[in-house]
């Protein structure tokens, strides 16, 4: 019976181009969310958003890992730092490109050519100090890695359980070890068992 792969590498690989992917879409997404509809952006404080953008990323690194048929346990909480480091480096890029843009007197809406190395630099403090205040003011953007993150380790566990299961019922009965046979040894139909005797039945008379 050939032994199951956890998936565990192939796991971490495409989780964390995924993540990747998701922190660089979340980046231009605060970067440009000026772009954005009004109504969409000012809904609630923007706190619906956020948090629908933070669940999106999590389901698409979910799905990501998942495509690997992943058996490992460890996959899940590594898959749930993925997807909350995925939220923090996406807040982080954009707000850092953002702030340097106004440094450099930017007050028009983000562009393109905004995003350089000098202006990623240059608000880099700038993003830090959101994470560095007080949790009354920086509580936003905990919440929303949080949500990112626990997110995945639901998803993750469901998944993962539910492959394993898959695949432990996939899995065929151990068949009995063949009765060994020597080298050459020609194959044996068994003997036919004889049938016992009736007590009614006469007897051949024995040879002399």
């Amino acid at each position: 019976m050939s032994h199951k792969r956890s998936g565990l590498l192939p796991g971490l690989a495409v989780g964390l181009v995924a993540a990747l992917i998701c922190a660089a879409g979340l980046g231009a997404a605060v970067l440009f969310q000026t772009r954005l509809p009004y109504a969409v952006t000012t809904f609630g404080n923007g706190h619906p958003l956020s948090v629908a953008l933070s669940f999106l990323i999590a389901l698409l690194i979910t799905l990501a890992i998942g495509a690997v048929r992943p058996r490992s346990v460890i996959l899940i909480p590594v898959g749930a730092l993925y997807a909350g480091a995925a939220v923090a480096a996406g807040q982080i890029a954009g707000l850092s490109v953002m702030a340097g843009a106004a440094m450099h007197g930017k007050d028009t809406p983000a562009e393109l050519s905004d995003i350089t190395l000098t202006n990623a630099s240059d608000g880099l403090s700038h993003a830090f100090s959101l994470y560095g205040g007080p949790l009354t003011n920086t509580w936003p953007v905990w919440l929303y890695i949080a949500v990112a993150a626990l997110s995945a380790l639901l998803l993750l566990a469901l998944r993962v359980s539910r492959i394993r299961r898959t695949q432990r019922a996939e899995e065929p009965e151990q068949q009995e070890e063949p009765e060994y046979r020597a080298p050459f040894e020609p194959a044996q139909t068994p003997a036919k068992e004889q049938p016992a005797g009736d007590l009614f039945t006469p007897r051949k008379p024995a040879r002399d």
